[in-house]
C-alpha cells in the first residue's frame, strides 16, 4: 500500500538573518516531531572557510550548498513525514533551486522590517551583530510573490509563541489541503 504523499512534506523555514528561523524552526519541530536540518551545516569546507574570513558568499558559491540542500529536501521527503528545513532562501532563484524535483516542498517566510530585527539582534545576549550585515540581507531578499504560491508567510512581530502557533497553522493548513 503507498503511503499519502501529503505526508512526506518538508518545509523550508525561510528569511533574513535574525527574522528567528532558528528559533522558530526548533519549537516547530519540537511541537510537531518532525525531522529538522539547519541548512547552514550543509555548507561545503570552502563555504565555510570563506565566511570565517569574513568575506561574503556570491551565487557560485551557494551553488553546491542549494545542490546539497536540495538532496536533502529529497531524502527527507521520502522517508519523514514532515520535515523542517532552516535556510534563509533569499533570492527567488535559490528557491527554484530548492524546489527542483521536490513535489512536497513549501517555504514558510518569516517576514519582519528592518527595525523589528534589529532590534531583537541586538539584544541578543553574546550575539555578535553589524547593521551592515542586515541591510545585506535585505538588499539580497527577493521577497516572495504571487508566482511562489507555496510560500506562506508568518509575521514576526508578535512574541515567539505566537509566531510559532502561526507557521503551525500555516504546516497545518498545508498538509490538510494536500490530504
Amino acid at each position: 500500500m503507498k503511503k499519502n504523499p501529503a505526508l512526506h512534506h518538508v518545509f523550508i523555514l525561510m528569511g533574513v538573518s535574525g527574522s528567528g528561523k532558528s528559533a522558530v524552526a526548533s519549537a516547530v519541530s519540537s511541537q510537531l516531531h518532525t525531522a529538522f536540518l539547519d541548512g547552514d551545516f550543509l555548507h561545503p569546507r570552502a563555504n565555510i572557510l570563506k565566511m570565517a574570513q569574513g568575506h561574503a558568499l556570491n551565487d557560485d558559491d551557494r551553488d553546491p550548498w542549494l545542490a546539497s540542500l536540495n538532496d536533502a529536501a529529497f531524502a527527507m521527503q521520502r522517508t519523514n513525514d514532515l520535515s523542517i528545513i532552516v535556510c534563509s532562501a533569499l533570492k527567488k532563484r535559490y528557491r527554484d533551486r530548492l524546489r527542483q524535483g521536490n513535489d512536497n516542498l513549501s517555504f514558510i517566510y518569516l517576514k519582519g522590517d528592518a527595525g523589528t530585527i534589529e532590534s531583537r539582534l541586538k539584544a541578543r545576549k553574546g550575539h555578535f551583530f553589524k547593521p551592515g550585515m542586515l541591510a545585506t540581507q535585505f538588499a539580497t531578499l527577493e521577497e516572495p510573490g504571487a508566482d511562489e504560491p507555496d510560500v506562506l508567510i508568518v509575521d514576526i512581530t508578535p512574541p515567539l509563541q505566537e509566531v510559532v502557533a502561526a507557521a503551525i497553522a500555516a504546516i497545518e493548513r498545508v498538509i490538510a489541503r494536500n490530504a
